[in-house]
């Protein structure tokens, strides 16, 4: 492991290092995130965009991702006019249809990366169904078949607007057996 760090911290830096990544080529906008992981009892949808995914083989887990309104609109908007969509054609709620799909979207290219980034550090590999989308008005907590004890927040912004990724882990840790 990396520098005496829990796999659960390595590995969440690693999925915000890909929604970092993610982010910043498909919207072009500066996406920040806090150097700080908070460790949270356990994952939650929270309002106004949530979006879940679950993942499993070589180690397993569930990623959350948590947009106000308005992060989800900016991210929106700047995802679909990158894509040459004109401003005129774009939803205006950040619960239509359209701006739940395109987050879900999103959410599937950060963890097509993130999966990519692990396999490539650790040649463990894991696989993750369609991410699942939701415009919400309360938070929902998640409390998967797994026993999952590791969990941690990463807070993001975009502008000024914040959003959040929340991951779990199954109790695992990554250790080298082979010294380099």
């Amino acid at each position: 492991m990396d520098n005496g760090s829990s796999t659960i911290d390595v590995i969440a830096g690693i999925f915000a290092q890909a929604t970092k990544k993610i982010l910043e080529k498909s919207t072009g906008q500066k996406i920040a995130y806090s150097p700080t992981l908070q460790i949270i009892p356990k994952v939650h949808l929270c309002p106004d965009i949530g979006c879940f995914v679950q993942f499993s083989g070589d180690y397993g887990g569930l990623v959350v991702m948590n947009y106000n309104s308005d992060a989800a609109m900016i991210i929106y908007k700047n995802y679909m006019m990158t894509m040459g969509l004109p401003e005129s054609e774009l939803a205006r709620e950040s619960t239509s249809n359209e701006v739940v799909d395109t987050i879900g979207e999103i959410t599937n290219q950060i963890m097509g990366r993130a999966m990519y980034m692990v396999e490539n550090k650790y040649q463990l590999s894991s696989y993750f169904g369609q991410p699942k989308s939701l415009a919400l008005n309360s938070a929902i907590t998640l409390t998967p078949d797994l026993d999952y004890h590791n969990s941690r927040r990463s807070s993001f912004s975009v502008g000024t607007s914040k959003f959040y990724m929340e991951i779990s882990l199954e109790q695992t840790e990554f250790i080298s057996s082979i010294k380099k």
